[in-house]
């Protein structure tokens, strides 16, 4: 197959995957919307592969984006891949290519974790809204009374490769970790394995580590926070889709949650000035921080997902 490629994600920071991209026939329009991907690709039928990324997509490739198109491949350089429709792809023989079973490498990219960790510490400690209040010439801790991390519970659901990561850093720093995922046997004697009502009763903070399924859509809804314990803490470094923005708010409100920390929101795709969890972090006295998916964004881990990502091409043009 001779491809011509079309990347729709920025690359030019990428010394070696910039380079690799140019040994390929190519168009290179990292910024583009979808009306102009629309429009792209109905004019230039040579067009038959995306290169693509979630982070700075924007918008799903679905029907209305394919149907006047000739894409045949779809390659992205991400574990997950909401941002595709993929039963229309499966449906219109539209192959797609993502990092999800590539376990080699993607056991090397430990920066969603870390971030995780990140939103974590700077709930607890109240970093994000006290910088606010310096930045005002205001100099006074009492609203930033935070938690000691060594004096708390962690609780990890989906003890996969990040799952695993963020029990790690949570042991180190010298947290009690429990973990609930029932397609795992954890043989870790310092952390505990238990049902998912014991973590949620038990847990100081809870890290969602888990992919998108019928089963773990909107799973964090009322009879889950409710369940928590009272001034607890929630971290969503996974997918917006997992949680119930307008329970969390709910819970935000009336003290359930103590904090909430997100790289994901659910309609990413979407205008995100219609969030009203973006709008209610506006509001300094809710301990909400929001970061725009970066969990996978390092140089580090780019330079070794792209790169390896495109160089899946070089087994594709033929």
């Amino acid at each position: 197959m001779n491809l011509k490629i079309l990347v729709i994600t920025p690359i030019e920071h990428l010394k070696d995957t910039f380079e690799l991209m140019k040994t390929f026939d190519y168009i290179y329009r990292p910024y583009i919307s979808k009306s102009e991907l629309i429009n792209i690709l109905k004019n230039d039928k040579s067009i038959n592969a995306l290169f693509t990324n979630p982070n700075k997509q924007g918008f799903i490739l679905d029907e209305e984006v394919f149907r006047d198109s000739n894409i045949s491949t779809i390659n992205t350089a991400s574990t997950g891949t909401n941002h595709i429709d993929k039963i229309y792809c499966g449906e219109n023989n539209i192959k797609i290519y993502s990092l999800t079973k590539d376990y080699e490498l993607i056991n090397q990219l430990s920066s969603t974790s870390e971030l995780a960790f990140g939103l974590m510490i700077s709930l607890l400690r109240k970093i994000h809204s006290s910088f606010d209040s310096v930045k005002k010439y205001e100099w006074d801790y009492e609203k930033y009374i935070g938690r000691q991390i060594k004096d708390l519970n962690l609780g990890v659901i989906g003890y996969g490769r990040l799952g695993k990561m963020m029990a790690n850093y949570g042991q180190i720093f010298g947290m009690k970790v429990f973990i609930h995922d029932p397609y795992q046997t954890i043989e870790n004697k310092d952390i505990f394995q238990v049902g998912l009502e014991e973590l949620l009763e038990k847990s100081d903070v809870i890290s969602l580590h888990v992919h998108v399924l019928d089963e773990t859509r909107n799973m964090v809804n009322e009879d889950f926070i409710t369940k928590m314990k009272t001034n607890s803490f929630l971290i969503n470094t996974s997918r917006g889709e997992l949680v119930d923005e307008l329970e969390i708010i709910k819970y935000l409100k009336n003290g359930k949650l103590a904090g909430y920390g997100t790289d994901v929101i659910a309609n990413e795709f979407d205008d995100i000035k219609k969030s009203k969890l973006i709008e209610l972090s506006n509001d300094e006295k809710y301990n909400i921080l929001i970061t725009p998916h970066i969990g996978g964004m390092t140089y580090e881990g780019q330079n070794k997902a792209f790169h390896y990502a495109m160089n899946k091409f070089i087994n594709l043009n033929y």
